[in-house]
């Protein structure tokens, strides 16, 4: 029996001792398949192992990062090495820039800056910046950045259909010559959840304690109680897609005053996944060929009405399958009064024959706006007044009890407002 037991705990000694191995051999296999996929699922950010030299209980690699500028076309290559240490159960991976983390004879951080990414055999992987305090100046624009340290984390599980992301700064600041912004408490974390294609279901909650806005020949503004809210899920099996976001703001301090709430609400509700899928891809694909380097050659200028056909295709399919998309609540807080609103526009579910004879979206969207501004803010501030002077006059804008309200709705390619009719172009 003794003996029996003296195997045991000798083979468990054995597989013990071999993990490190074989973990190291499984983390070289999942940081290919892993950059492999994130270069096949974006143009922007591209990733290339130079060299990946592996041992027993830990291993080292060089590559190269690079960054695609979306406005003007221009890669940044940032080369990078990491250090791999494999344990029993997953790896840990430290990177660190080649070059370092700021520009020869620069000093940004106090610390420096730790870039972490820890790995399990059950496919979990946590990626980790731990920021210190950093100060960045530029003398030929007069700008400054100041951070405090700060914490980003993501992480990823269930084979990569779950994410989980936190990111937490307690002080930033941009100073400009013309404008300089404060930033007090900042933290975003977000839950997603794959779907199908490229769309994810889960939410995200932002917010920031403050942000004060200073101009030299302008009034101090300070923006206080920010939150951002989303959430996206599925319905009907997993066929159908309602998505919301929420901007909100507890008050606007202003010269010595202070107005608030103030709120802004996005909804898209009832979309066909499959159809959004697609929409999303195609876009995606479009955007890569026009930022491509040979973005002016025939083939692909031919690649790029491939993708634009797919683009039409989408958004066909997707009106045919019925949505409705728009604003439902728009809350403004003014001294005078609140100024409200709403607007959504829907497109009906169509039959296989009426789809068929579908000749434009536009011909079968409906609408309704409402707008509601306090007749006093108009009257009281110049600036109001000079936007809002052309929609009153033209009776966009009419006059009911102390406001000027706005009702607006959209019918067979004609806008109803107010009792005007304003017949649309046939534009999509």
């Amino acid at each position: 029996m003794k003996a029996k037991w003296i195997i045991v705990g000798a083979g468990v000694l054995v597989v013990a001792g071999a993990m490190p191995w074989v973990v190291g051999y499984v983390t070289e296999q999942q940081w290919q398949q892993v950059t492999h996929e994130l270069n096949q699922s974006q143009p922007f950010v591209q990733m290339q192992t130079t060299d990946y030299h592996r041992g027993f209980f830990s291993a080292e690699l060089d590559g190269t990062v690079t960054v695609l500028n979306p406005e003007d076309g221009e890669t940044y290559p940032i080369e990078y090495r990491a250090s791999v240490t494999h344990g029993i159960t997953g790896s840990f991976m430290e990177f660190e820039p080649v070059k370092g983390w700021a520009p020869e004879g620069a000093d940004w951080f106090q610390e420096r800056p730790r870039l972490t990414l820890e790995t399990r055999l059950w496919g979990t992987a946590a990626l980790e910046l731990e920021a210190p305090a950093m100060a960045i100046d530029n003398p030929e624009s007069g700008e400054s950045l100041r951070t405090s340290g700060g914490v980003a984390r993501i992480e990823v599980s269930d084979a990569g259909s779950r994410v989980e992301a936190l990111a937490v700064w307690p002080q930033l600041s941009l100073t400009g010559r013309d404008m300089s912004v404060r930033i007090n408490d900042f933290r975003i974390e977000q839950n997603m959840a794959h779907l199908s294609g490229d769309v994810w279901t889960g939410t995200m909650e932002a917010s920031i304690a403050s942000a004060a806005l200073t101009a030299p020949e302008a009034s101090p503004m300070t923006l206080e109680n920010l939150l951002a809210r989303s959430s996206t899920q599925a319905n009907d099996s997993g066929q159908r897609l309602d998505s919301h976001l929420s901007l909100e703001a507890g008050q606007v301090r202003f010269e010595g005053e202070a107005y608030g709430p103030h709120k802004l609400a996005f909804a898209l509700k009832d979309l066909d996944v499959a159809s959004w899928s697609m929409l999303t891809t195609s876009m995606t694909e479009f955007q890569s060929t026009t930022l491509a380097p040979d973005a002016g050659s025939r083939k692909l200028f031919e690649q790029q009405m491939a993708a634009m056909e797919q683009v039409n295709t989408a958004v066909r399919n997707l009106a045919a399958a019925g949505f409705s998309v728009g604003f439902p609540e728009l809350t403004l807080d003014t001294p005078e009064g609140a100024v409200t609103g709403n607007v959504m526009v829907s497109h009906p579910e169509l039959t296989k024959s009426q789809k068929a004879e579908m000749l434009m979206v536009m011909q079968q969207l409906t609408g309704e706006m409402n707008v509601s501004v306090p007749m006093a803010l108009v009257e009281d501030y110049p600036a109001v007044r000079m936007q809002l002077a052309p929609l009153v006059k033209q009776g966009l804008l009419v006059p009911e009890g102390d406001r000027f309200v706005l009702a607006a709705k959209l019918n067979d390619m004609v806008v109803d407002v107010n009792g005007q009719t304003i017949p649309l172009p046939p534009l999509l």
